[in-house]
């Protein structure tokens, strides 16, 4: 007990902590956490405490925890090469192993694979990208970004302006000019209560042309947009959604970006989601699930229509001018190689596919009849259980007092952790892809016996 309360001193007085409210962290006035080891879906923390992840962390430990195979790849590639950069062409057994191994799982025509650390910095890259793309095509004017709202897609500067949550732009001077916010694919939260799935879809699409209309289509570069919006809600597509959005862009000559951070690798029951949408991107941002977080890696797939410009631009005008030291780190792509490796060997995609729909039917049938429960739903590994304060409606709490935090922190006591969605009264669930429906049956009857708790 010592240990541990000399490292939650050190904790609240040395370690500042990404999304946290830092003044209650630093004054001890809000739990937090410190993981001590992890095996298969469970974590144990420094006290002692097992608890089953049913967050996967952040959407990321898609293989589950404790996978000694990733860890004994990840100590040998240490001993043999711990680093080397892959600036003006070099690379490494693993890189270039990894980079092959992506190309074969991503959708036809995405055959390379700029490396980078993360999610963010990998959208970063992928403006940077179009930039250039648009300056060697001789359209420098064609250069601002439509994102959605309620969609994520990082926390940078360009790429927390991409993202559609207004936490991450509050007294941050974001979104920065360049960057457009279309309407969220978001049916429940709908304005209009009488619209039809098909209506509010076509609308959808109305709002994105009369935005491309209202900006010029010649100054429009790229649309950026999850197949499924994750940390903006855990909100599948409604149906026909893609179909209308995509004839879209193809007219106006928009590129699609396709952020996969969440949904690669097996998290809707299939290698990626753009092909589960029938989606055509032109760059795919990767990260998470590529090593399902035992080392930091992320990716930006490009296509080989988008490549060939790129490469017309360097010979044009010399080397890229883009790179980061760590990227394509070979510990990295190591993990990320015997996590590809594992995925497949595990049959873990397949399992998703067949477990993760039974969470979220288990989920509809344990809480969906509950008094303040507005919405069940889910794609793959993914499950959301939407709030309301009264029933029949679709109106959310004061936030000011943390009701889905309160049930979170009442699972967390009964063995389960989840995530209290921002700015929304959601419960999310992405479990890892290894998920039993054993396992899947204690989220259920954690989830249902925590709302009770909370709500009556």
């Amino acid at each position: 007990m010592l240990t541990n309360d000399q490292l939650s001193k050190w904790d609240r007085d040395h370690f500042f902590h990404p999304s946290t409210h830092l003044g209650q962290h630093a004054r001890g006035e809000a739990p937090g956490r410190i993981i001590q080891s992890a095996e298969g879906c469970h974590v144990t923390d420094r006290d002692g405490n097992r608890l089953l992840d049913a967050f996967a962390g952040l959407y990321c430990v898609n293989i589950g925890y404790g996978r000694q195979e990733v860890a004994e790849a990840i100590a040998d590639q240490a001993r043999e090469l711990a680093y080397y950069h892959s600036y003006v062409g070099h690379g490494t057994e693993a890189s270039v192993t990894l980079s092959r191994m992506i190309a074969e799982r991503a959708p036809e025509g995405m055959n390379r694979t700029y490396f980078g650390q993360g999610g963010s910095d990998a959208n970063e890259t992928n403006i940077k990208l179009v930039w250039y793309y648009n300056n060697i095509l001789g359209r420098p004017e064609k250069k601002k970004i439509i994102s959605r709202w309620r969609g994520y897609h990082g926390s940078g500067i360009v790429s927390g302006s991409l993202t559609g949550l207004s936490l991450f732009h509050k007294k941050f001077d974001l979104p920065l000019d360049t960057v457009r916010h279309t309407t969220a694919p978001y049916y429940f939260q709908r304005e209009d209560e009488g619209q039809s799935e098909a209506e509010f879809v076509a609308m959808c699409a109305a709002d994105l042309e009369a935005m491309i209309e209202a900006e010029g289509a010649d100054t429009i570069a790229a649309f950026i947009a999850e197949p499924v919006i994750g940390t903006g809600g855990i909100v599948p597509p409604p149906k026909g959604y893609w179909a209308a959005i995509q004839p879209i862009l193809k007219k106006h000559d928009i590129l699609l970006i396709v952020d996969e951070v969440i949904t690669g690798f097996g998290r809707l029951g299939s290698m990626f989601g753009s092909p589960v949408y029938g989606l055509e991107p032109d760059i795919m941002t990767i990260a998470k699930g590529l090593t399902s977080a035992y080392a930091p890696l992320s990716g930006s797939i490009v296509h080989d229509r988008v490549f060939e410009v790129l490469a017309r631009g360097t010979d044009e005008n010399g080397p890229l001018g883009h790179g980061w030291t760590y990227s394509a780190h070979p510990i990295g792509a190591a993990a990320g190689v015997a996590n590809l490796t594992l995925l497949d060997s595990l049959g873990l995609v397949s399992n998703a596919a067949e477990v993760g729909p039974y969470l979220t039917q288990a989920m509809a049938e344990a809480v969906g009849d509950m008094h303040h429960v507005g919405d069940v739903r889910g794609v793959g590994m993914l499950t959301a259980v939407e709030l309301v304060s009264e029933p029949g409606t679709r109106k959310g709490f004061d936030p000011a007092d943390k009701i889905v935090p309160q049930i979170v922190a009442a699972m967390g006591r009964r063995g389960v952790i989840a995530r209290a969605m921002p700015q929304a009264d959601i419960i999310g669930f992405a479990p890892p892809l290894c998920l039993s429906r054993e396992e899947a049956d204690t989220v259920v009857s954690v989830t249902h016996d925590s709302i009770a708790n909370v709500l009556g």
